[in-house]
This record gives structure tokens, C-alpha cells and sequence, in this order.
């Protein structure tokens, strides 16, 4: 059989596509909303390579039109979760034998394809089914999961080529094994990106996969499921189950086989999640690896010396952008006291120009949150802030979730910066923002590092190079992903890793080599080509 030390392609960003008026991929893109309106599509579960239906379906919707049917997804129970699993080990053996090589080339096939013939149809899923906008699908359900997959390869063809250094006459090399057992990847509503990673990842490094997906991301996911197939993903690699939380949990983290989790949620979920497979470690076959992204609670920090206009602008994008549903997404700011009259400005008017309204329609920038709970949720926060008199809503504070779940995009100003919307994930188009003295710049660098338990993204905005470098340093642990003069999201792969730590997570960087090495088990292999035959040594001599 031939063998060969194999290069891949070298993996480069994917171009972002304009969508602007008259570009051909807008016509396309146009069309395939058009089109996937006009049907209803069922939705199976995909366990073993096989279509697998239940008795229980559940309706699928725009959140911007909860009263359009887009299709129904089949209901998993804990049988099917058993049948995931069992259909996940029985394909194992077979898929960790596959030379890398042609692993690499399914996922490799499966980002030419997204960039290519499925580019609308997975954009056009994600507007429907998560009401994202037209840019916002673009740089998450094209270009950055084929990013994830492009330069996943690349990392593991780097992983495996990390060897040992050898002495004279033996040879030293470690194999990069899949886990023993079966990996369970959850994944948000937020990103399909993330949706199609956590699984394909882990599937890349050899490992089988039950993949659960958050329920309002089922319809996009189920397009992915299509992808992967179409690239020749064998069946029972990964396998697309719909049950509920606690369903999957009682089946999966109780079998001996569970070798892993890759989560992207709620901290809450995150820390029970990791609780119940401490209390069950007596019953797995190894220690399972937990690999989490959770909550956020991200910042803007800015300096007296910043450009108010450049501050606005990070304020408008970075915390409305996808209606503040980005694990990244600003949801406090700290705005020093000469800047504000100007800031304010400049961002009343930015979000009163922000026109609201469903993701077919390209000139919404602001489309619906995501379902009725989070619209709740929201509305909550928004209703208390109006009454309590410490508190002001600057712009927004209205909503209506009459035909889809819209709020307006809403900026809290308060005199308390430990004020409950400033400590709290609120995860919606709500920023709180809170101003400071202008002279007190390094005191409330100290409140931002200790005013959330969460760090994952945060932003310093200022022209005085001391003041970025004081900021630098003294938030050193406020944020994985730290942005000096940007708003806090964006991050791209093999650019900008992430993750966070404290509470938002084990921080193993989606999109590096980091978090592949989580999904292999070395082995250190020493061969000795002359080994000895007596067992003296020298030092045994006599004089």
C-alpha cells in the first residue's frame, strides 16, 4: 500500500461575501429564502447513517414569524439516546483505523462544499431558523465554520507531526489517539458555526460523536447533517439526536464509554454537567475530558483619551449585532464622564436609525430574539430598569412579540455599578452602561475585573498607550479574548482563538490547536533497535 507524509492544503480565511444590493450572491441568497419558505420539511434524527423518526414531533419556526411552520423535528426519548451511543461505538473501530489522510479530506470536502453549492442553503437556514441577518449568517454559518474546518485540519496534521526527540540506537514517537469510548458534543442556537464544529472536530481527531443540538437550532443543524453526509462522513460517526437535557444526561452520563463532553451553554448547564460526571467517575472506562464555553458577561471599557466616534461605533455593533445573542456580545460599558455627552450622541442616534423587522428583509439590521422564554426573560429586566429609579433607559425599552419576538435594541444607564443588569448574563439587545469619573480610570479597571464571575471577551478603547497597557495588565484575567481600540466580538479563526475562563469556561480555544489536542490520547512508543543482554553495568566493575 502507498505511504507518504501527506500535506495539506494551507487553510486561509474565507472571504466574506458583501450581500450587497445587486450582487449575484444576494439574488441566490434572496431565492433560497424564497424557496425554503414555500416548504415544509420533516426532520429525522440521524442515528447509524439511518433516518429515524419518533411519535412525538415538534414545530419548527422563524422567530421573527412564530406563527410560520418551516417544518417539524422528530422528539428523541432515551431509547434513541441508547441507540446514538451504541450506534456511535459500533462505527469506532473502523473510523480510528481510517488513515488521516482521508479523514482530513471528508472534512476538507465538507468546506468546499459549504463555500461552494450548500453556501445559501445553510445562510438561508440560519436567517429562518435563528433570525439572523444576511452578514450575520455569512460570517457564521459560512465563513467561519468553514474556517473550523479548514484549519482543524491543518492543526491536526500539526498535532500528529509533534514527535519526541530519539537517543542513539532507539526511536522514540507518540501516536495520537482517538479517546476510548464515544464523545458527546451540545451545542447553542447561537452559532451554527459552533454547532458544526464541537461535533466535527472531535469526529476529525478520530472519535465517534452522539451530537445533540439546542432545539431552536435544529433546522440549520439539519442542513449540516446533510453536509457532512454529502462529504462522506460513514455512518454512526456522527449521529444527530434531538432529546431533552435531562433525557441525554441520564443515559449518557452513565455509560461506561463516555469518554467526553464539547459544550458550548449556560454556565448553570456547565457546572451540573460537570457535577453529575464527578459523582459518576467511579463508572467510566477513563476520565472523561469536559471541554466547555459558557456565559459571559463582556465589557467595554473605555479611557478618558478615546475616539468617541470609534467608542459608539463599538458600542452599536458589538452589543446589538445578532441582538446581543453572542457569547461575545458587549454587555456592559464603563464610559468615562467627558466622553458621554458626545458618546451618547452619537449612539442614540446610531440605534434609532437601526431598522428592526424579519432577516428576509435586508435592511433590518435588529431581527428577533431567539424564542418566547428569552423574550421573557428580557422583557423582565427591561420592565424592572423603567422602575426603579436609579436607573434610566437611554434609547429602546419597547417590545412586542405579537408576530415575532422583537425588542428594541435598549441601553440602561445607571449610578450603580453593581446594579443587577451589569452583573447578570442577560444574553439580549440590552447593554448597561455605567459612567465614571474621568480621573478614576485605574479604580474602575479594579470594578470591571471583579464586578462578574464571568471572563470571556472584553474591549479597552483609548489613544493613551500607558492607559491601554495599565488596562492590559490589570485585566489580565477578565477575558480570554481581550481587544484593544475594537468592539469585543469577531474573533476568527486561526486568528483570534477562543475562549474564556472564570466562569465562562475551560478555555480551550475553539479554533486552534488547543482544543484538538483535547480530543487525542497519546501513546509514547520507545523502540530499541540493540537491546542489551546483560544486565551489568559498568559501574559494577571492580577496581
Amino acid at each position: 500500500m502507498p505511504k507518504g507524509i501527506y500535506k495539506v492544503p494551507v487553510p486561509v480565511n474565507e472571504p466574506v461575501k458583501s450581500y450587497a444590493a445587486g450582487s449575484p450572491e444576494r439574488k441566490e441568497l434572496q431565492a433560497m429564502l424564497k424557496e425554503l419558505r414555500s416548504q415544509k420539511i420533516n426532520i429525522p434524527m440521524y442515528i447509524g447513517g439511518k433516518e429515524v423518526e419518533s411519535n412525538v414531533i415538534i414545530r419548527v419556526h422563524p422567530p421573527h414569524d412564530h406563527q410560520h411552520v418551516l417544518g417539524h423535528f422528530h422528539k428523541s426519548d432515551k431509547n434513541h439516546v441508547k441507540m446514538a451511543i451504541d450506534a456511535a461505538l459500533a462505527a469506532k473501530d473502523k473510523w480510528a483505523a481510517l488513515s488521516w489522510e482521508h479523514r482530513a479530506s471528508i472534512f476538507l470536502k465538507a468546506a468546499e462544499l459549504i463555500a461552494g453549492p450548500y453556501r445559501a442553503k445553510l445562510n438561508a437556514a440560519t436567517m429562518l431558523g435563528q433570525s439572523k441577518n444576511a452578514f450575520q449568517a455569512e460570517i457564521d454559518s459560512a465563513c467561519e465554520i468553514i474556517d473550523f474546518l479548514r484549519f482543524n485540519v491543518h492543526y491536526m496534521t500539526e498535532i500528529y507531526s509533534e514527535q519526541p526527540i530519539s537517543s542513539p540506537g532507539i526511536w522514540n514517537r507518540v501516536e495520537w489517539r482517538p479517546l476510548e469510548g464515544f464523545v458527546y458534543a451540545l451545542t447553542p442556537f447561537n452559532f451554527t458555526a459552533i454547532a458544526g464544529n464541537l461535533p466535527s472536530s472531535c469526529a476529525m481527531m478520530g472519535n465517534v460523536v452522539v451530537w445533540k443540538p439546542s432545539n431552536t437550532q435544529v433546522y440549520s443543524a439539519n442542513v449540516l447533517m446533510e453536509i457532512f453526509q454529502k462529504a462522506g462522513v460513514p455512518d454512526g460517526v456522527i449521529n444527530l439526536i434531538y432529546p431533552s437535557g435531562p433525557d441525554a444526561a441520564e443515559v449518557i452520563f452513565n455509560h461506561r464509554d463516555f469518554a467526553g463532553i464539547h459544550f458550548t451553554g449556560s454556565t448553570e448547564v456547565f457546572q451540573n454537567i460537570w457535577q453529575t460526571i464527578g459523582n459518576n467517575i467511579h463508572k467510566y472506562r477513563s476520565y472523561p475530558r469536559i471541554v466547555g464555553e459558557t456565559g459571559g458577561k463582556d465589557f467595554i471599557m473605555a479611557h478618558k483619551s478615546a475616539d468617541p466616534k470609534s467608542l459608539a461605533v463599538a458600542i452599536s455593533r458589538g452589543a446589538f449585532e445578532f441582538q446581543g445573542q453572542k457569547c461575545s456580545a458587549a454587555s456592559r460599558a464603563y464610559i468615562p464622564s467627558n466622553l458621554w455627552p458626545q458618546v451618547k450622541e452619537m449612539v442614540v442616534a446610531d440605534l434609532k436609525s437601526m431598522k428592526m423587522g424579519p432577516t428576509e428583509d435586508f435592511t433590518n439590521f435588529i431581527n428577533a430574539v431567539i424564542d418566547e422564554k428569552s423574550f421573557d426573560k428580557l422583557v423582565k429586566y427591561i420592565d424592572n430598569a423603567k422602575k426603579d429609579s436609579n436607573v434610566e433607559i437611554v434609547v429602546g425599552g419597547n417590545y412586542d412579540k405579537s408576530k415575532g419576538y422583537f425588542i428594541e435594541p435598549t441601553i440602561i444607564l445607571t449610578k450603580d455599578p453593581n446594579y443587577v443588569t451589569m452583573c447578570e448574563e442577560l444574553f439580549g439587545p440590552v447593554l448597561t452602561l455605567y459612567v465614571y469619573d474621568e480621573n478614576k480610570f485605574e479604580e474602575t479597571l479594579d470594578l470591571v475585573d471583579k464586578t462578574s464571575i464571568y471572563a470571556l471577551t472584553g474591549a479597552i478603547l483609548g489613544q493613551d498607550r500607558y492607559a491601554i497597557e495599565l488596562a492590559t495588565k490589570k485585566l489580565s484575567n477578565a477575558a480570554g479574548n481581550f481587544y484593544i481600540n475594537d468592539k469585543p466580538t469577531g474573533a476568527v479563526v486561526g486568528q483570534q482563538p477562543f475562549g474564556g475562563a472564570r466562569g465562562s469556561g475551560t478555555n480551550d480555544k475553539a479554533g486552534s490547536k488547543i482544543n484538538l489536542l483535547r480530543w487525542v490520547s497519546p501513546r509514547t512508543i520507545k523502540e530499541t533497535f540493540v537491546p542489551p543482554v546483560d544486565y551489568r553495568y559498568p559501574f559494577l566493575q571492580a577496581d
